[in-house]
């Protein structure tokens, strides 16, 4: 007898598991509200920033981790290379992280609910980073030697005076939300996908990760908290198993249950299921666990 299997899906969402439109549309939207109003209300701290910018600066040389510098020394030899590197950073961190939101609560709901949860939680996390540990980023450090290729460049989403700056917190690079949430893209889509390139998304985070070294938006340190944190939240916030594996169809013309094309027990004696006479012998048989014979008997 075989039986179903179970391994990942790509069919129909179950409707079932998609929660509510308009409260998810509140939900996700306070978040972003409360992350950015959260961001401005821990601006200021000018020389806490620059001290701890000044230990993660060392810390990262006392464990030997590559200069930032190293990378934006790839994107100082390019003009258009700095401006499009300058454009991520601007411009794709929020939008990417939208159309994941907004694809997977349409077409893999119960995916959805984990994803808005670990995105959430990191957000949180970060966020509670944020005021706790106020730090200047390294382009803003001199001691790193950095150039700001956003106000030299263009474009830049902060303001030219960081003090005062009322659009962001340009001292909350401790961790980097553009490379977790970045992470969380690629992997929520590889976990929801079944196609032979979904390991191609792994290019946005990076992408991401030298672009936001490389515009010296971020250290190193960022990058490695925000992936420990995003570890913990993917622990924390598991997949349901009804997520993930559902009966594989079996090879055949026909499905378990329609009568076509269902496979044939062992014990029929071959393939046209008929006996000597027209009787069916008596067949004594230990119950399955799981799995329905053809025709939904049992």
């Amino acid at each position: 007898m075989r039986l179903a299997r179970t391994e990942p899906t790509d069919q129909e969402p179950d409707i079932r598991a998609r929660p509510p439109l308009v409260r998810e549309f509140l939900l996700v939207a306070g978040l972003f509200l409360a992350y950015k109003f959260g961001r401005q209300a821990a601006n200021g701290h000018v020389e806490e920033a620059f001290r701890n910018a000044g230990s993660v600066w060392d810390l990262e040389r006392a464990l030997h981790l590559p200069g930032e510098g190293a990378v934006q020394g790839l994107l100082l030899h390019s003009q258009p290379l700095i401006h499009a590197a300058n454009t991520y950073y601007a411009a794709v961190h929020f939008p990417a992280t939208a159309l994941f939101l907004i694809w997977l609560y349409w077409r893999r709901p119960a995916h959805y609910v984990r994803s808005r949860r670990v995105l959430a939680a990191l957000t949180g996390a970060a966020l509670v980073l944020h005021l706790l540990f106020p730090l200047a980023p390294p382009r803003m450090l001199p001691a790193a030697g950095l150039v700001d290729t956003g106000q030299v460049y263009g474009p830049t989403v902060y303001g030219q005076t960081p003090a005062t700056d009322t659009m962001a917190n340009q001292f909350a690079a401790m961790p980097s939300l553009h490379v977790g949430w970045a992470v969380m893209v690629a992997l929520g889509l590889i976990a929801a996908t079944r196609s032979r390139w979904r390991l191609l998304w792994l290019l946005h985070p990076a992408i991401t990760l030298f672009v936001v070294v490389g515009t010296a938006n971020h250290y190193w340190l960022d990058v490695i908290v925000v992936v420990a944190l995003l570890a913990v939240a993917l622990a924390a916030f598991r997949l349901p198993l009804s997520a993930r594996t559902v009966p594989a169809r079996l090879r055949g013309p026909g499905a378990w249950g329609s009568g076509e094309g269902a496979p044939v027990p062992a014990y029929a004696g071959g393939g046209s299921g008929t006996y000597e006479g027209g009787v069916r012998p008596a067949i004594s048989e230990a119950p399955v666990a799981s799995g329905t014979y053809a025709g939904g008997a049992r």
